[in-house]
């Protein structure tokens, strides 16, 4: 089967964002089913070309914190006229007549797989132009409401509630049009009004690094927070940690946060360290002695989390850092009050001075999401060759109307 992936980004070598992560987990999955995968995407000013297999829909500036002050209003700007999400809009560069032209260049496919809601959003006939996997990185639409009852200010609300009513009916249309959808989390199906629709399928991730057993002993602090902190829904649970958890941390024990910031860094003791965005994500962890896993809303399945329990790692989590997660290490607390979390902390982290054994072999973590991440692989492509099917019975697929993709009882 060959498949034409659908993404905002080309890859770019290695991953460093939960997105780019997940990404590449999700791509290799469907390569371990023997699925022949074209990439098609933008590239960041300055990434390495498209390889073999690879479609290069042009360099884009994605991030805001990459962006100027005249391209951020020229976005808003462009959303407003379109109607589109500003995420969204970043990717709309192309006519349909263009992009047609580019996506050809994979060849004859049997299949889209749309990785996440921008591409279809900015380019709407992707989910009806063939029998198509959605791939729900998030319910963006919660997210986008939880960025507008945390937002500080009336426009920025305004602004966030506007893109939770487009994103909701956006996705909402997609999940309509698509053969099959997957979840990162079962919150997340439930989320996007999917529970009990045999199309959608949750899909376990596995980080895929190679796992050190072995503890080298090297500490560089106590514990250590990482993430990427300019996306709203991870500052939430940064700012949450910040002011009200670090309070009630002894002064000598030290805290790495490593990971970009928009802005200014935000007011801290002296045992509070920022260290940016660090050029090895495995080294950092493994030099913490604890991981804070301090996530306070957004959707989806935090990467960070499940590289930790992949290493082994001690770690305190809270309830919503725990999405997608079935089975809890031994040397993982749960916390969900700042002062349960704080102790918690002083706890593991006193256990790893003391010489205790906190670190875990996590390999057999590690293989059960694999192997639960290839299943839910399998499953979608056994959804998609079935709808595939079925369509071929009545007309080409690319010639169906978009309703009949689905079957009644499955159609939401």
């Amino acid at each position: 089967m060959h498949l034409l992936f659908l993404s905002s980004l080309l890859p770019d070598g290695l991953a460093t964002t939960g997105f780019e992560i997940a990404n590449a987990a999700i791509a290799a999955a469907y390569r371990r089913q023997g699925v022949r995968l074209t990439i098609a995407g933008f590239r960041r000013e300055g990434a390495r070309p498209a390889g073999d297999g690879e479609i290069d829909l042009g360099t884009i500036v994605l991030e805001n914190a990459a962006a100027s002050p005249r391209q951020k209003a020229l976005w808003l700007a462009g959303a407003f006229l379109s109607g589109r999400p500003v995420a969204a809009e970043k990717l709309a560069r192309h006519s349909r007549k263009a992009l047609r032209e580019r996506l050809a260049e994979a060849g004859p496919v049997d299949g889209y797989v749309l990785n996440s809601v921008q591409m279809p959003i900015a380019y709407p006939f992707l989910s009806g132009d063939r029998p198509s996997i959605f791939i729900a990185h998030n319910v963006e639409h919660r997210s986008a409401e939880e960025n507008a009852h945390n937002a500080g200010t009336r426009l920025a609300r305004l602004l966030y509630r506007r893109e939770a009513g487009i994103l909701r009916r956006s996705e909402a249309r997609i999940c309509r049009e698509a053969a099959v959808i997957h979840t990162l989390s079962e919150d997340d199906r439930t989320g996007l009004g999917l529970a009990g629709d045999r199309r959608a399928v949750p899909l376990a991730l596995s980080i895929g690094r190679p796992c050190e057993a072995a503890d080298d002993g090297r500490r560089s602090h106590d514990v250590g927070l990482i993430g990427t902190w300019s996306w709203a829904p991870n500052r939430v649970g940064l700012d949450w940690f910040l002011d009200h958890v670090v309070p009630l941390l002894p002064d000598g024990l030290s805290v790495a946060i490593a990971g970009r910031i928009d802005g200014p860094t935000p007011a801290a003791p002296a045992n509070i360290r920022f260290v940016g965005r660090v050029a090895d994500a495995q080294d950092f962890v493994r030099s913490s002695r604890v991981l804070a896993l301090a996530t306070r809303g957004g959707t989806g399945v935090q990467l960070k989390t499940i590289e930790t329990f992949e290493e082994g790692l001690p770690a305190v989590a809270t309830p919503a850092a725990l999405r997608g997660i079935d089975a809890l290490p031994e040397n993982v607390r749960v916390a969900d009050e700042a002062a349960a979390f704080a102790a918690a902390l002083v706890e593991l982290v006193k256990k790893d001075k003391a010489g205790e054994p906190m670190r875990l072999d996590g390999s057999r973590f590690a293989a059960a999401q694999k192997a639960a991440l290839d299943a839910g692989i399998g499953q979608g492509l056994a959804l998609l060759e079935q709808q595939r099917r079925m369509s071929a019975v009545t007309k080409p697929a690319s010639s169906l109307p978009k309703s009949a993709l689905h079957s009644g009882p499955e159609r939401i």
